[in-house]
């Protein structure tokens, strides 16, 4: 699995991105860079993300990496937190992705994206007491901070280790998405299943219902 987030917007295009690849429930790899805007970057934007045109000015665009996405895409599902915004930031550059497994069906194959595992779908639904369902706010309630912040320290640039940077929201996902595999309701469920209680959509969900889930 790869966990995915993006800073930017479609005013802007994509900013900086985080990946953080997942075998089982153990994070192998983490990948940021950051991208030339394509567009206008507002000043209420860059006060979230801390990213201005200035900032990235001397970087490629986002549009060269589609190799690596798609590589990605192509050796496991793709997870965010709340994986609307990254879905339709990604398929703004390019719409579709090459032939891929479709992780859901074994033996089938997708040109999409999705569908995405979404930590800000499951967490709501599993733990239906909380309070908040925002990244933050979940690493704090699962005592995940200091793993966060020790995994930022690894691999997160020194002026990136906060919330609103790619790597490290794409960092913390990932902890949230491989501390499920201590539920053992959700441990002992297929990827299928995992895809299906991502989706809000009833016709999509009974239609996902297949597939290991940290195989």
């Amino acid at each position: 699995m790869h966990f995915v987030d993006f800073e930017g917007s479609l005013a802007s295009g994509i900013l900086e991105y985080g990946v953080v690849t997942l075998r089982g429930v153990e994070i192998v790899a983490a990948h940021t860079r950051l991208c030339r805007a394509t567009g206008r970057v507002r000043a209420e934007d860059a006060a979230v993300h801390g990213l201005d045109a200035a900032a990235v000015a001397d970087h490629a665009a986002f549009g060269e990496d589609f190799e690596r996405f798609a590589a990605w895409r192509e050796t496991g599902p793709l997870a965010a937190h709340f994986a609307n915004a990254e879905n339709t930031l990604i398929k703004s550059v390019w719409p579709y992705t090459r032939h891929s497994p479709d992780f859901a069906r074994p033996g089938a194959a997708l040109t999409d994206w999705g569908p995405w595992i979404d930590t800000g779908r499951l967490y709501p639904q599993l733990y239906p007491s909380l309070a908040s369902a925002k990244l933050a706010d979940l690493v704090a309630v699962f005592g995940l901070q200091a793993s966060l912040d020790e995994w930022a320290g690894r691999h997160c640039p020194p002026n990136r280790r906060r919330y609103h940077a790619a790597l490290y929201d794409a960092l913390a996902g990932a902890l949230l998405l491989g501390r499920l595999a201590s539920e053992t309701s959700v441990a002992e469920q297929s990827c299928g299943w995992l895809l299906a209680m991502s989706t809000l959509d009833g016709e999509k969900r009974s239609a996902l219902r297949q597939g290991g889930l940290f195989d």
